[in-house]
């Protein structure tokens, strides 16, 4: 009795096994058929396309700055950090949302930020 059970449970075992590697094969084969046949894009024609005027997103090119626990931020709002010369700046992402670029001086080194 003991054998038998123990030949039932490797027989299990054994169409489990089986029915594992047919499904990845079948998975490998469909990637080999798509990988094999699949072409990439061609982009080499596409014309630029300009959804906005030139300078139509203005920069910030006098930011004016408040102390971290004056500022109207979440504690965990990101923002981009700037340090040179012991002097640091933080610009809200927030706000370069709608600028996308803030031109300043940090530590005596002009400076571009963007977003």
């Amino acid at each position: 009795m003991i054998h038998q059970k123990f030949q039932n449970t490797n027989t299990t075992l054994l169409k489990n096994m089986l029915h594992y590697l047919t499904n990845y094969f079948i998975l490998f084969a469909l990637l080999f058929v798509t990988t094999r046949y699949a072409t990439a894009a061609e982009y080499d024609n596409d014309p630029i396309r300009t959804l906005l005027p030139f300078d139509a997103i203005p920069a910030i090119t006098e930011p004016q700055f408040v102390p971290a626990n004056q500022a109207k931020l979440d504690a965990d709002a990101p923002v981009i950090g700037v340090t040179f010369n012991d002097e640091s700046h933080a610009y809200s992402v927030y706000l370069l949302n709608g600028h996308e670029i803030v031109n300043d001086v940090v530590g005596g080194e002009k400076i571009a930020t963007t977003w």
